[in-house]
């Protein structure tokens, strides 16, 4: 699948969405050739190319879109309009994972929607990246649900990732859907940053340490037992098997700023940015073999995610003053699913030690669960709380 990653393909992908000149989100939306509008048109022209090739209706193609009343540089009601291609999983399609750009562009003056704004790297190149796993994922099953998105107004104030947010964990939805992770790349078109550094195999990977939606309670129990490296968008990051040099930045995003998975953290959901540091908006400027390993990354993070069993729920470690550590967790569904035990030192930032089951004092070490499905794909790993009654699984090694 990461060899149908095609840098020639992708190059015409962001040229295409540079020819309309500005993307802007108040730009005309009336025009076929130039500014936002054509660009959504032809993007979700592109989407439903893919979803015919898919079989079965296995791809559906929305456009969920409101109308943005004015609010800071939004001057007048607006329509906001994202693209979502719905790969629906075949055994557990409730699951959901979330990959997206923004194809909205802009100039260095803010406010101006008529003159041109290429926007090649922010944000072509991470729409690209949507596009193109869209192709490929087309004809493929995954287990869980995976949807390839273009959103609008992240210029703006995160307008289109906003409202995609809150319709995806609305409460509302029946069933309810469990997003388990989300990925927004934007800026990942050059591997030269602004300082001349070149990184053509490094990629930054944005995940927040504590949740932006942390309850006074679980601040409680992470003063209490730790945890700061150990939020579920952390643990996103770290399943990072692929061949680029993924480097993890313990931070919501850049200095100041944020991003399209912003909104999707502060509702609950691990969510990580990925992105190079910008040396121009230019066609020119583009790396696309660069882009083309971008997407190879999320396409193997994607598909691990997708097609190994969801992340452990209801993790609690036992609290008694004692050098034996019991971890409880609520058993999948599937009797085929086996779980691995993850620790580390207190002072370590990445996992180090794997065994089914150990006997490792909890004073000394952080521990963890994943499981592990029948083809080898592994998901990301839950963190535990101290122990409170819960129906669920143990394992424990006797002394």
């Amino acid at each position: 699948m990461l060899a149908e990653v095609d840098p020639a393909r992708i190059e015409a992908l962001i040229a295409k969405l540079v020819s309309f000149g500005t993307r802007h989100t108040m730009s005309t939306q009336t025009s076929a050739t130039r500014s936002i509008g054509a660009a959504r048109d032809w993007i979700t022209f592109e989407m439903r190319t893919f979803a015919a090739t898919s079989g079965s209706g296995r791809i559906t193609v929305t456009s969920p879109s409101y109308i943005q009343p004015p609010s800071g540089s939004i001057t007048r009601n607006t329509n906001i309009t994202n693209i979502v291609a719905t790969l629906r999983g075949s055994s557990k399609p409730n699951r959901v994972y979330v990959v997206s750009g923004h194809y909205e562009s802009r100039n260095s003056n803010g406010t101006d929607f008529t003159n041109d704004a290429p926007g090649a790297n922010d944000d072509a190149s991470g729409v690209a990246v949507s596009l193109e796993l869209a192709r490929i994922m087309a004809t493929r099953r995954p287990s869980a649900t995976i949807l390839f998105v273009a959103v609008a107004g992240e210029e703006q104030g995160l307008l289109g990732s906003t409202h995609l947010a809150n319709q995806l964990t609305s409460s509302g939805n029946s069933p309810r859907l469990d997003i388990q992770g989300m990925f927004t790349d934007e800026i990942v078109g050059s591997s030269t940053s602004a300082t001349g550094f070149k990184g053509p195999f490094t990629v930054c990977l944005f995940a927040q340490g504590v949740s932006s939606n942390e309850t006074a309670s679980q601040q409680s129990t992470r003063l209490s037992i730790g945890g700061e490296s150990d939020s579920p968008a952390r643990e996103l990051g770290s399943n990072d098997a692929t061949g680029m040099n993924v480097s993890v930045v313990y931070r919501l995003d850049r200095f100041g700023r944020g991003g399209d998975h912003r909104p999707f953290l502060e509702r609950g959901v691990p969510a990580a940015r990925q992105a190079h540091p910008q040396f121009g908006d230019l066609l020119q400027f583009i790396d696309f073999a660069y882009v083309a390993r971008v997407a190879r990354m999320n396409a193997a993070s994607l598909w691990s995610l997708a097609n190994a069993p969801g992340t452990p729920n209801n993790v609690v470690i036992d609290s008694p003053q004692s050098n034996d550590s019991t971890l409880r967790w609520t058993l999948d569904p599937s009797t085929t699913v086996t779980y691995e035990i993850v620790w580390r030192a207190t002072i370590a930032p990445f996992w180090s030690h794997l065994v089914t089951v150990g006997r490792i004092s909890k004073d000394n070490a952080i521990l963890g669960v994943r499981a592990v499905g029948t083809n080898g794909y592994r998901n990301p790993i839950a963190f535990h709380s101290p122990l409170s009654v819960v129906s669920s699984h143990s394992l424990r090694r006797k002394p």
